[in-house]
């Protein structure tokens, strides 16, 4: 009896332990995913690839046409086309030149256009090319004017016109004219008048002085002048040389001196006289200058 007390006390005496169950389905699924999370950080950590944002630049190269070909073309053709003189056998000639150009469509519209009475007869003084247009797949188009003398037995007069023809030039480089001369403009003169050039304020009276004498001597041994002695007043390189006596100074016309920091900037008209041609001669100049150990130097132009 009392043993069995005393096993008793000690079934009541050993704590309780709870055990969670580590083979459950739910917890085995958890400890997968962590260990599957931290397994893909490191793989990522060791592939991972440094990304940067590329700008791609596009260099658009415009390609150069040499048209030398085809301004020679058509003027050789011009000079045939508005040329004849007053006889059957011109005209024929003429006719028969034509085929060398023209595609066999014009040639047959061009048939009537100086027929073999005409009252006149042409000659080309001179052809001139104004623009060379590309216009489509090897075809362009060439404006350009002629002046041509026409004339009788009485008098003649000279005449000036401009036309348009549009030529086919292929892979092997033959060209033909594929539109009939059609009359059009030359380029005019612009309207445009550059900035003058006008006095700030910022050159002293004194410095004008000396820039003014600087530059009458300068220009006055200039067209003659050597390297070597161009040197003691210019920068290396910053005039060319030109080594020719026929220039004889004038004088400078108004010149505009500015001024920023040590620089002064002068624009100047300079006359010469040719004794070749006895023609006065004005070249514009830009000049920077600045004050070389006292002495004033152009130091580019």
């Amino acid at each position: 009896m009392f043993q069995k007390k005393n096993n008793l006390q000690e079934k009541q005496k050993k704590p309780r332990v709870l055990h969670i169950g580590t083979r459950r389905p739910v917890v085995v699924v958890l400890w997968t995913l962590l260990i599957c999370a931290f397994a893909f950080a490191v793989y990522k950590n060791f592939t991972a690839v440094d990304t940067h944002t590329v700008r791609e630049t596009t260099v658009v190269q415009q390609e150069v046409t040499d048209t030398n070909a085809i301004e020679s073309f058509v003027t050789n053709f011009a000079k045939v086309y508005y040329s004849w003189e007053q006889s059957a056998a011109s005209i024929e000639q003429r006719t028969e030149n034509l085929k060398y150009y023209l595609t066999d469509e014009l040639q047959a519209l061009n048939a009537d256009t100086v027929r073999s009475d005409v009252p006149v007869s042409s000659a080309v003084q001179d052809v001139q090319i104004w623009s060379v247009e590309q216009t489509g797949d090897k075809v362009y188009k060439i404006v350009y004017s002629v002046s041509q003398m026409i004339g009788n037995e009485e008098e003649s007069t000279a005449v000036t016109s401009a036309y348009a023809v549009s030529v086919y030039a292929d892979d092997a480089g033959d060209l033909v004219i594929i539109q009939n001369p059609t009359i059009t403009g030359k380029p005019a003169k612009s309207d445009y008048a550059p900035k003058a050039a006008e006095p700030d304020g910022t050159v002293s009276a004194e410095e004008t002085t000396e820039i003014t004498e600087f530059l009458t001597t300068f220009f006055t041994l200039y067209p003659s002048a050597s390297e070597q002695e161009l040197s003691y007043y210019a920068s290396g390189g910053a005039l060319p040389v030109i080594e020719n006596d026929s220039y004889v100074f004038a004088a400078l016309v108004n010149p505009v001196y500015t001024k920023q920091g040590d620089t002064v900037t002068a624009n100047v008209a300079v006359q010469y006289l040719d004794q070749r041609t006895s023609m006065t001669q004005v070249s514009q100049f830009v000049l920077k200058l600045k004050k070389v150990d006292g002495n004033w130097k152009i130091s580019s132009c």
